[in-house]
């Protein structure tokens, strides 16, 4: 038998007649185990607790199917007492991990293992690591299943399906090691520009709080920690720059952002990830009156927070309002911060503990916090996993069945002229930048792919058997690339274009980062990212040659059928007044090639629903549907209304709405109403509910969904759906800043879209 230090311990303590220690007795509660086990602790293992660094630096790979731990994981573990490591597992340019040098599910297991059999075996209290790895919409690792961007998540309208996508998740991340798992993103993105719109579910406070929800339900009942990104209203940057600070009123945050945080935190969500930006001149990062007035005090929660990467650093560096690390440090935790993502400043906070910046309380409550969800997650009674069947656990064939569904379900028809569904025998031409590239269909947060792991857009149509003539055309950003004519031709000698622009945010060992894994834009980085985090737009424009290659299609006299991929809502101006159709897939993963295949020949029939509004131009910016009266009047050249509003969504198939009931009384109302599919195919019906208040005491919303559900109905039948409406879809916050339901009239709407309602009832309360 090997003897550890820790084994060595216990046998000391056995043959000098000593107890096992309250903290390795699995009988008594997390807390109880917390509160021996701090008892133990000196201030530097306390804060080695609270220090999450980068984690692929923590292993080497030996050989094709061995692991070990490296000298910094040693280092690590020994010297800084180390308790928690961030994307052990991550693969992507950034971290110059590859294919070949990254790690396999099989050898990511051993990788875990390895490392945490050295933080229970070589340390005198043999405390275990936790991981947090990267998911926002999948595990971000090698060989798992890569599942639409959120908000192509959102676009589904389908709740159930989006817990089935966090159980997915869930599983996979489990099966390799990590507890906690970086997502969703809940902030609420009203700014098209900004660079991350692709990882948020949309500018609805209750569609993202419905989203956020079933995503946290999902992957909790998996055992894993959803770590909510990133508090707060992160996704209203001024001027669209990632980070900058956030122009928002109190009572806007608390109507509109707030809330989706305390959706998830109510569906489990145990760990809140801070934000870089600043609003009203504080940094989120060390905003108390936030992250412990609002966040603890006020909702009672009870998991930790993490800094994002390097935000603690950034109170000094970036926002200027601390002099240095270490004085940032202290301003953070002692704000309710209680990880350090980037570990810089709270390995210098145990002199600030033994002057007293820091109190021992403080430090003890955040060690606490951390220790409790190790406790609960099982990791000092059960700390490995089975390295054998690892790898049957992740991209499953289930696994990559929910992954197309949900592409097919997030896909947005937003016109058709007639040229779709298209008929078996159709000769295509498939042509654009989007239609045979893996990497632009899988968005930002996505490992290296085995090429055979990814169905483009080719492939899709190809696996169908469809007669298919292709031509790139150009690419998103480099015009020296340009292949058009060809494309032309392509069109004049096929029956329907098909035609797949957008944007990418794929990125290549070319792109240069900077600490926060964010891309630096100059000349060198990738010709075709023109979207993921770091790469804000100051327009919405199609890139390069996109515009030209489409007038070119158009030009050869074939209906068109124009497809964006993209991860902001782009330009789509020409498209909607030339095209013969026109769909948005977002960045629908690696089944995106199947569920594109699949709609545009009909087996199946698209329902997505936009989660945001299109913007005519940037010009209209802000453009979401649920902005405060009045109603803004229209500009000298152009109408203030959205291309396409929020909500919106076409069918193969028509549907009626009729028989709306209301019955109960505020602030428990159902809303019943009868949906007949009018059509002549089979599909699914998004039916949405808006709350309209017409007079309260503060300025309201024109409308606000409060309400939603996707239901199947099949030709000629009629299906009653009912919607159940609580407190939350009457009240407001008053001008003294309670939360309150006011007396009066509201006006309950119900259709199709925002724009779209067919029913209306006024209640009063």
């Amino acid at each position: 038998m090997k003897i550890t230090p820790l084994l060595l311990a216990t046998l000391i303590l056995a043959g000098c007649g000593g107890r096992t220690p309250l903290y390795k007795n699995a009988g008594r509660s997390a807390e109880e185990r917390a509160d021996d086990l701090l008892k133990r602790m000196t201030v530097d293992e306390k804060l080695g607790q609270l220090v999450c660094p980068l984690g692929w630096p923590m292993y080497d790979k030996v050989s094709a199917d061995s692991v070990t731990i490296s000298d910094q994981y040693r280092d690590f573990i020994q010297n800084q007492h180390g308790g928690m490591l961030w994307a052990v597992f991550r693969a992507d340019p950034w971290t110059k991990k590859t294919l070949e040098n990254g790690l396999n599910p099989t050898l990511a297991a051993k990788a875990y293992n390895a490392l945490q059999r050295y933080a229970i075996d070589s340390t005198r209290l043999g405390i275990p690591i936790i991981l947090a790895e990267e998911a926002p919409h999948g595990h971000m690792a090698i060989g798992t299943t890569v599942f639409p961007t959120s908000i192509g998540l959102a676009s589904t309208w389908d709740t159930e399906l989006v817990e089935k996508v966090g159980q997915t998740i869930g599983t996979e991340l489990q099966a390799q090691g990590a507890t906690i798992g970086y997502g969703p993103v809940i902030d609420l993105s009203r700014e098209p520009r900004w660079s991350r719109v692709e990882e948020t579910y949309g500018e609805d406070v209750h569609l993202t709080s419905q989203m956020a929800s079933a995503m946290v339900r999902g992957t909790s009942s998996k055992g894993v920690i959803s770590t909510l990104k990133h508090f707060v209203a992160y996704g209203v940057p001024e001027g669209g720059h990632n980070g900058n600070p956030s122009i928002i009123g109190m009572r806007d945050l608390r109507e509109n952002v707030l809330p989706t945080f305390k959706a998830a935190i109510d569906a489990g969500a145990l760990s809140v990830m801070t934000s870089y930006n600043s609003l009203d001149g504080i940094p989120t990062t060390c905003n108390k009156d936030l992250l412990t007035g609002v966040l603890r005090d006020e909702w009672g929660f009870k998991g930790f927070v993490v800094s994002d990467l390097e935000s603690i650093d950034g109170i000094a560096r970036d926002h200027k309002v601390a002099a240095s690390p270490q004085e940032a440090g202290e301003m953070a935790l002692n704000a309710g911060v209680d990880v350090d993502l980037g570990a810089h400043c709270y390995a210098q906070l145990k002199e600030s503990v033994d002057k007293g910046r820091v109190s021992m309380k403080t430090l003890d409550q955040a060690v606490k916090r951390v220790l409790i969800r190790k406790f609960e997650a099982g990791l000092f009674d059960h700390p490995y996993v089975d390295e054998a069947t690892a790898a049957g656990l992740v991209r499953t064939p289930e696994h990559l069945e929910v992954a197309a569904q949900a592409a097919r379900e997030g896909i947005v028809l937003l016109k058709n002229d007639g040229v779709l569904p298209l008929k078996s025998g159709t000769r295509i031409a498939l042509i654009g930048p989007n239609a045979d590239n893996q990497y632009n269909q899988l968005g930002d947060y996505t490992a290296p792919q085995a090429e055979e792991n990814v169905v483009t857009m080719l492939d899709g149509l190809r696996a169908k058997g469809a007669d298919v003539l292709y031509v790139k055309g150009c690419s998103i950003r480099d015009t020296r690339d340009s292949q058009i004519a060809q494309a032309a031709i392509a069109a004049m000698l096929s029956d329907v274009a098909v035609v797949v622009v957008g944007g990418s945010s794929a990125r290549d060992f070319k792109t240069k980062y900077i600490d926060t894994g964010a891309a630096v834009v100059d000349e060198d980085a990738v010709s075709d990212m023109e979207a993921g985090e770091g790469f804000d737009r100051a327009c919405l424009d199609l890139l390069g040659l996109q515009s030209d290659l489409l007038k070119a299609v158009r030009a050869a006299g074939k209906p068109v059928v124009v497809v964006y991929v993209e991860g902001r809502p782009l330009d789509k101006n020409w498209a909607a007044e030339k095209a013969d159709a026109l769909l948005t897939m977002w960045y629908p993963g690696g089944e995106g090639g199947t569920a594109l295949a699949d709609v545009l020949f009909g087996d199946y029939n698209p329902a997505g629903r936009l989660p945001v509004s299109v913007p005519r131009n940037v010009g209209q910016l802000p453009v979401y549907y649920n902005k405060k009266n009045p109603r803004g009047h229209d500009y000298v050249e152009m109408s203030a209304d959205p291309l396409y509003p929020f909500g919106y969504g076409l069918s193969y198939t028509t549907f009626e709405y009729s028989d709306l009931t209301v019955s109960g009384r505020v602030p428990d109302v159902e809303v019943t109403v009868n949906v007949k599919n009018t059509g002549t195919r089979d599909g699914d019906e998004v039916v949405q509910l808006y709350v309209i208040d017409p007079l309260a005491s503060t300025v309201r919303p024109r409308k606000q969904l409060r309400a939603f559900d996707r239901v199947f109905v099949k030709v000629g039948e009629t299906v009653p759906v009912t919607l159940k409406l609580g407190p939350d879809a009457f009240s407001l916050v008053d001008a003294a800043g309670k939360t309150v339901i006011e007396r009066g009239d509201f006006i309950l709407e119900v259709g199709a879209s925002s724009e779209d309602t067919r029913l209306k009832e006024t209640i009063t309360y």
